[in-house]
Formats: structure tokens, C-alpha cells, sequence
């Protein structure tokens, strides 16, 4: 008898887990809280790694549809725009690691993925509008989630998988006593603009990134090439909401938070039409398997390891951690439910650990000043390609 899984988020990471599942013969409900299955944010960068598995879930075809192709990583400097270091991704590239390095806008990824789930038919449930209040469990045998006020026993499941994001809900009954995601003092800013709006020394078939000290600036084209998506992240004072992801800002807010940029940046700064912002929290990586699952209940995505964006692989440890549970559950009944999760957790941590880490690393290198600016710019400039190459990553 193929399990039931509940499933706390209808985000990527939720998705991609229902996707997954369904494909292995399994039922799976998504309870998301918003009234609507949708997504907020702009583009997102999706290396060999994640390609590659969202090809396993059968969305080669439809990524192709929504995706840009960009042609290259290219490092500048922020003060001055002069070019450090670059990546081709060629068909070198693509065939080292089996996939391309792709760019796409976050609604689109999602409403592919709401497609492809819908079209799983009987095997998935999406259930909008429901908060989880609470968590308990029957026996050792299910899972069951509670919702409203009054905690009545809503939705019963032979598991059930947190994947609910940042300030997860579940996680609560996975890692018990953990504390909040502490703010980092970082703020992300960003844009979105129709290349065609753009004078066309601005449009842009790369990823672009640019190095300041405290900050640097990401550029690259998503839906097709038509659109240009910029970030800007800085050590700045947070403000607004800290949970949320959507705030109003401007161009204004952002300099007096990291001053003017070179000529050819700050160009591009100011063609971009209107600006939103959220305030980067994160949690310490993971310190073993313990933090992503414990008996019938285990985490995905950012509910197990939140990832600053220094590293673009938040959405593609999202997707990676769905394929490797589907697999950790095989075909396996509600009875094998529990030790899956186990498999899963122990095969997961340590890569998602490591990913933590080293986007906290580049955050450093990234914003470096002083001395270590300038030996980050120096091996940029002798390493080239090679120091922005990440077999390890791409190749996982």
C-alpha cells in the first residue's frame, strides 16, 4: 500500500516533494496557508545540479519553455567595472556535469511545477487556506495536523513533511527548542525590467556579478532572455518585517545604505523601475541528520536548512532534498515510513551543511574590504574560471 503524506507548504520545496512522490506512487495533500497556490520573488539560478533533477521529475520540456540560457558567469568590480574572472557555460560545461546552467523568474519554476503536479491527478491534493496550529502524533502510526484555534484534528497522513520555509512551523517537532532564524544584518534589494525598456549597452545575456566592499550586485536574464532581474545585497540596518519577503523600497534606500557604484552599474541601478527588499535571516548549518527528521515527520527546504543567496543553491537544495526523499521511500509502504526518513536525513545533511557553510563563506569574500579585497581580486583574476567552478557542487 503506497503511504500518505501531508505536506506543510505549497513553495518550491513543497511542490517539487509532491511531484516527486506522486511519481513514485504515492498520495500527498499540500496544506499552504495563502489563499492561493502562488509565489513572490524574481529569478532564481539553477546550476547543473538542479537542471539536472528537475529533468528527473520530467520538466525538461517546460523549463526550456520558461528558461534563459545565459552564456557566461562574469565578476566585475562594483567601483569600477573591471572584469576579474569568468565562467563559460558552454557545452564544455554542460557536458561535464550533464545538464545546462539555466535562469528562471521563481513564479514561473513554481507554476510549472503546480502544473506538473496537477496533472499527477489523484496522487496529489492542493489545499489552500490552512494554517497549522499544531502537530501531534497517533501511536507511533500517523501524523496528524491541527488547524484553527480550537486545534481540531483536521488532516491525518502516514507522515507528514515540513516544508513550510523559513519559519517553519514543523520544524518545531523535529529540532525541539530550536531558536528563531537570527537576522544577519544583510538586506537584499530587488528588480525586475523588460530588456526592451533598457538601453541596449544594459541588456545582458550573462550572469553578471559585481564585488563591493559590504556588498555586491547580481545580474542576469530570466523568462526567455525578455527580462532582466537584479539583486543587490548589502551589510545593512534591516527594516520592515523580517518575515516578510515582499517590502516596498527604492532606489534611494538602497544607495544611502551602500552609497553610489561605478559608472556602468550605477546606470543600471537607476533604468530599474521600481525596487522591493526583505531582510536576510539564516540558522547555523546543520549539525547532523537529527535536524531533518525524527520519526514519521522530517524537513525540507528552508524549514531543515535555510541558505543565505550567496551561493544561488537555496531553491536547488529545495529540489534535491524532494528527489532524495522520494527515493529514500522507494516503494516502500506507511510501515517503512519512519526509517526512510532516516535514510533521508542521513544522506542529505552533510551536503546541505556544507552548502550553508560556504554561502556563508562567500558572503565574506564576496563584501570583503581592505587587504582581503585585494588578494580575493588578485586569485579571481589568476584562477579565472577554475576558482568559480564548483565540481563538488555541480557535479552532486
Amino acid at each position: 500500500m503506497p503511504a500518505q503524506f501531508l505536506i506543510a507548504g505549497g513553495g518550491i520545496a513543497g511542490l517539487s516533494c509532491a511531484l516527486a512522490l506522486a511519481r513514485g506512487g504515492h498520495r500527498a495533500e499540500v496544506l499552504e496557508q495563502a489563499p492561493a497556490f502562488g509565489e513572490i520573488g524574481a529569478g532564481i539560478q539553477l546550476g547543473p545540479n538542479v537542471t539536472r533533477r528537475l529533468r528527473a521529475l520530467g520538466l525538461r520540456d517546460a523549463l526550456a519553455r520558461v528558461a534563459a540560457r545565459p552564456e557566461m558567469l562574469r565578476v566585475r568590480s562594483a567601483r569600477d567595472g573591471r572584469e576579474l574572472a569568468s565562467l563559460p557555460f558552454d557545452t564544455g560545461l554542460r557536458r561535464r556535469y550533464g545538464a545546462p546552467y539555466l535562469c528562471v523568474h521563481r513564479a514561473d519554476l513554481h507554476a510549472l511545477l503546480r502544473e506538473a503536479v496537477c496533472e499527477a491527478g489523484e496522487h496529489v491534493t492542493l489545499s489552500p487556506g490552512v494554517r497549522i496550529t499544531g502537530v501531534a502524533t497517533r501511536g507511533g502510526e500517523a501524523v496528524c495536523v491541527a488547524t484553527g484555534s480550537d486545534d481540531a484534528l483536521a488532516w491525518e497522513g502516514d507522515a507528514l513533511i515540513g516544508a513550510d520555509g523559513l519559519w517553519s512551523v514543523v520544524r518545531e517537532q523535529v529540532v525541539e527548542g530550536a531558536p528563531p532564524p537570527r537576522p544577519t544584518g544583510h538586506t537584499a534589494w530587488r528588480a525586475l525590467v523588460e530588456q526592451a525598456a533598457l538601453p541596449q549597452a544594459l541588456r545582458s545575456t550573462r550572469v553578471e556579478v559585481w564585488l563591493g566592499p559590504q556588498l555586491h550586485a547580481v545580474a542576469y536574464p530570466v523568462r526567455g532572455g525578455d527580462w532582466l532581474n537584479m539583486v543587490v545585497l548589502a551589510e545593512s540596518s534591516p527594516s520592515g518585517d523580517a518575515r516578510d519577503w515582499d517590502q516596498a523600497t527604492s532606489l534611494g534606500a538602497l544607495q544611502s545604505a551602500t552609497g553610489r557604484m561605478g559608472a556602468a552599474l550605477q546606470a543600471l541601478l537607476e533604468a530599474m523601475p521600481a525596487w522591493r527588499a526583505w531582510t536576510l535571516c539564516d540558522r547555523p548549518p546543520l549539525a547532523g541528520p537529527q535536524e531533518m527528521a525524527c520519526g514519521r515527520i522530517a524537513l525540507a527546504g528552508d524549514a531543515a536548512h535555510p541558505m543565505l543567496p550567496y551561493l544561488a543553491q537555496g531553491a536547488g537544495m529545495a529540489i534535491e532534498d524532494a528527489l532524495a526523499l522520494a527515493e529514500a521511500i522507494g516503494d516502500g509502504g506507511p510501515q517503512d515510513v519512519p526509517a526512510a526518513f532516516a535514510r533521508y536525513a542521513q544522506a542529505r545533511w552533510a551536503r546541505n551543511a556544507r552548502v550553508q557553510a560556504r554561502a556563508r563563506r562567500n558572503g565574506e569574500i564576496f563584501h570583503a574590504t581592505g587587504p582581503m579585497r585585494l588578494g580575493r581580486d588578485l586569485a579571481l583574476r589568476v584562477g579565472g574560471a577554475r576558482l568559480l567552478d564548483v565540481p563538488w557542487l555541480y557535479g552532486g
